[in-house]
């Protein structure tokens, strides 16, 4: 079973995670947008987590956010007797309203931290986050930097063992993986759409911090079941307006259909599927990465887990890829 440790931090874990995004179900913004992956059946995501536990997966990844706090809540029923054998990942920085699913704005600075830590202890029912991290992607430096003393005195209290920023900005890696003692991951998007090693990945691999992919299977395109037909409805962020790189109005954007043809054989080398492939090349870019797809169903659990029999592309795969998306561009 293949493990990676999240950075300096000595935390193991297996080597994907499930990502508890879409098991939160519906949430929206102010003027109704949807921000979730439209309904769900949490009877079936309790048995997704279960079965990920059964094929070895001991790391999820959610947020306060998801679903208004409900990802949070059903993690919390699918784990319930299990605490100890699993690493649990939150975020925070966003507000929002749990009886109406209505996402209103930013949350920061050392007293909000301590508020929302304590309310997603409560709706995980645990003692303890092994992973807490900064929700908002573009926050700027200054302002982020005067939450790492009240963070720092989180991990003294035990209310958490480490923190990180789920961003996409390498300044703002850098500036948490340098500044703050107990930072250990950088949580971003990342999937073989990217062609290669990020700014981001680079300041992960210096500053020994764990590499946390969010996107890992691009959306859904890299599972290979969207099309140039496929049309997804106003009830999942991909087809409400709420996500506008990958999908537009619904459908996949066709510059990345054409990317993803342009890898495939690659990718389902050696009895892999296209979503085994894909995170095969997240594993071989970097020792740093853990990627974290998104799981909806007991199925999907499955096919990601058999990624860990199949393990990391080769180099020479990674190069190959590099220049199929290069001329693809």
């Amino acid at each position: 079973m293949m493990r990676r440790t999240l950075g300096r931090s000595g935390i193991e874990v297996s080597g994907i995670g499930m990502g508890c995004w879409a098991i939160g179900g519906p949430f929206f913004t102010t003027d109704g947008t949807a921000l979730g992956w439209g309904e769900v059946d949490d009877d079936e995501s309790v048995r997704a987590v279960h079965r990920a536990l059964d094929l070895g997966v001991t790391f999820f990844d959610t947020a306060d956010l998801y679903g208004a706090g409900h990802s949070e809540r059903v993690l919390s029923r699918a784990l319930e007797g299990r605490r100890d054998q699993v690493v649990i990942a939150t975020k925070w920085g966003n507000r929002f309203d749990e009886d109406t699913k209505v996402f209103t704005g930013p949350g920061h600075g050392p007293r909000y931290l301590r508020d929302a830590v304590e309310a997603s202890l409560r709706r995980l029912g645990t003692d303890y986050i092994d992973l807490y991290q900064f929700h908002l992607n573009d926050h700027p430096v200054d302002s982020a930097a005067e939450q790492l003393e009240a963070l720092e005195s989180l991990v003294e209290a035990g209310k958490i063992r480490a923190y990180g920023w789920s961003t996409d900005f390498p300044d703002r890696a850098e500036a948490w993986g340098a500044g703050g003692e107990h930072c250990t991951a950088v949580q971003h998007d990342f999937s073989v759409m990217k062609g290669g090693k990020t700014d981001v990945v680079e300041v992960c691999e210096r500053l020994n911090l764990a590499c946390i992919n969010r996107g890992p299977l691009a959306m859904g395109l890299l599972t290979g079941k969207y099309t140039a037909e496929t049309k997804v409805g106003p009830d999942d962020i991909r087809g409400s307006g709420g996500e506008k790189t990958l999908f537009e109005d619904g459908r996949p954007v066709p510059e990345y259909l054409a990317r993803l043809e342009a890898v495939r054989d690659v990718l389902t080398s050696e009895g892999r599927t296209l979503a085994q492939g894909a995170l095969g090349w997240l594993w071989a870019v970097s020792d740093a990465t853990v990627p974290i797809p998104g799981c909806r169903t007991a199925a999907q659990v499955e096919e990601n887990a058999g990624a860990l029999e199949k393990g990391p592309l080769t180099a020479a795969q990674v190069e190959e890829v590099a220049k199929l998306l290069a001329a693809a561009s």
